[in-house]
């Protein structure tokens, strides 16, 4: 039987738009007027998931999913930058900056590095059952860049190559730990 999972980033929340760690700021208005209106587009599953964060689990709800916590599926910690714009910390801390852009395993911020992300969500994605129907979970940018990384066994400096828009979709399955990504939808 094949794991059949929808992964889903959320809608935008003002840290997204300040460029900013996200500090667990609610969705902004357009974010939720536009999860609502792609509501009925999101297919009912079997099981569905979210990130720990506050605009994940407001996606969630929005598109009229019931999502089960899922701790493993928690963005990165980005430590003492937590709250900070990307720009900030930048003109504060360039040289760390410049070491958590190039090095995977770098934890300039004292939280977790992205290598650790990767693991850890790819840890989760090889642990879910193989069950009838789809799984669809909502999750921040950098799980889905991490999920992506460990489905194609891409290297970890792949992270920063992969753009994610918000309520963007990523489709994978998969059996026995080898996962496949599904590439766009048919047009009706």
């Amino acid at each position: 039987m094949t794991v059949r999972l929808t992964l889903i980033s959320p809608a935008t929340s003002e840290a997204l738009r300040d460029v900013r760690f996200d500090d667990e700021s609610p969705l902004d208005p357009a974010g939720t007027a536009r999860t609502e209106a792609a509501a009925a587009a999101v297919p009912r599953t079997a099981r569905s998931y979210a990130s720990p964060s506050l605009r994940c689990r407001q996606t969630a709800r929005a598109l009229g999913l019931r999502p089960e916590p899922a701790p493993a599926l928690a963005g990165c910690d980005m430590g003492r930058w937590r709250g900070l714009t990307l720009d900030a910390v930048a003109a504060a801390e360039g040289e760390a900056v410049a070491a958590w852009l190039s090095d995977p395993s770098a934890v300039p911020h004292g939280g977790e590095s992205l290598r650790d992300v990767r693991t850890r969500v790819g840890t989760w994605l090889d642990a879910l059952p193989a069950q009838p129907g789809l799984l669809t979970a909502v999750v921040e940018p950098d799980v889905i860049r991490a999920a992506l990384i460990h489905a194609l066994e891409a290297p970890d400096g792949s992270f920063w190559r992969l753009d994610v828009r918000p309520l963007s979709t990523l489709h994978l399955t998969g059996r026995a730990n080898r996962w496949n990504l599904r590439l766009g939808n048919p047009l009706p």
